[in-house]
């Protein structure tokens, strides 16, 4: 049987018991770099046998793993922090498992695209995840994502977030940005800004860690409102009986007013 095993993404207090209990009773492990899982297996008193598994040879440790699972092992398949397939080798491998009618399972787990979305102040549901872009077509794919109103996720490395963020002000207009750094580790940082304040801060301050970036999905604004017709507007319909907070959001995402603003020009509404 093939295991789906996450691993932490920074701290080593995250990782699960049955995660720990499973990695003990497999017969081997697969994963991407013997030298930094044998680290994780030594924190938890685990030995057993190791092999690599990594977008370089995918393909053919695929049909090598299958051939071990169908002679009856069970193999256990770890990246090195988070989720297996989530910007990491796995997903071929599940693929084949299927293909095949082979049995597996995943175990639930770390994943720092989920951690920062829940943390940053975007929403949350829906978001739309794509790792790693592609720097010599990060422009041309950010084109095909600029229209998307999900909340857009990507992974970026220190010395390659500055131009990425430049990429993103220049196809994807100025939003509201999280990025998250170094997430569940001792100097984890979640900066709450725009994708220009980003820019500037970056430039002066060199980034380190790595980063997950959660960008604010695409507004479409239907018509325009003055800050003062939306506050006449909140004034108006609390009277009538609706609630404040849910007006505010409403016009917000209709009309593009700044929500926070019109919350804190309207807070005694309904007192």
């Amino acid at each position: 049987m093939l295991y789906i095993c996450p691993t932490p993404i920074g701290n080593l207090g995250d990782m699960t018991y049955r995660a720990v209990e499973t990695l003990k009773s497999v017969d081997e492990i697969a994963c991407e770099d013997t030298r930094v899982t044998v680290k994780l297996l030594n924190h938890f008193e685990i030995k057993k046998h190791l092999f690599s598994y990594h977008e370089h040879n995918e393909k053919a440790m695929t049909e090598k793993i299958i051939e071990k699972l169908r002679s009856g092992m069970d193999i256990a398949l770890v990246s090195d922090a988070g989720m297996p397939g989530i910007s990491d080798p796995g997903e071929e491998l599940i693929k084949a498992c299927i293909r095949e009618n082979i049995e597996y399972t995943v175990l639930p787990g770390a994943s720092a695209a989920v951690t920062a979305v829940i943390a940053s102040n975007m929403q949350t549901q829906p978001f739309h995840y794509e790792g790693f872009l592609d720097r010599q077509r990060r422009k041309k794919h950010l084109e095909k994502l600029k229209g998307i109103t999900a909340t857009l996720v990507f992974y970026e490395s220190p010395h390659r977030i500055l131009k990425a963020l430049e990429d993103m002000l220049e196809v994807l207009g100025d939003r509201n940005i999280t990025l998250g750094r170094e997430l569940t580790k001792k100097y984890e940082t979640y900066f709450h800004t725009t994708v220009s304040e980003a820019i500037r801060h970056y430039e002066q301050t060199p980034p380190k860690g790595e980063f997950v970036v959660v960008v604010e999905g695409y507004k479409e604004i239907k018509e325009e409102m003055t800050l003062e017709e939306a506050i006449d507007e909140v004034h108006k319909r609390v009277l009538g009986g609706e609630r404040q907070k849910e007006v505010v959001k409403e016009l917000a995402k209709v009309y593009g007013v700044d929500r926070q603003e019109l919350y804190k020009a309207t807070a005694n509404q309904e007192r």
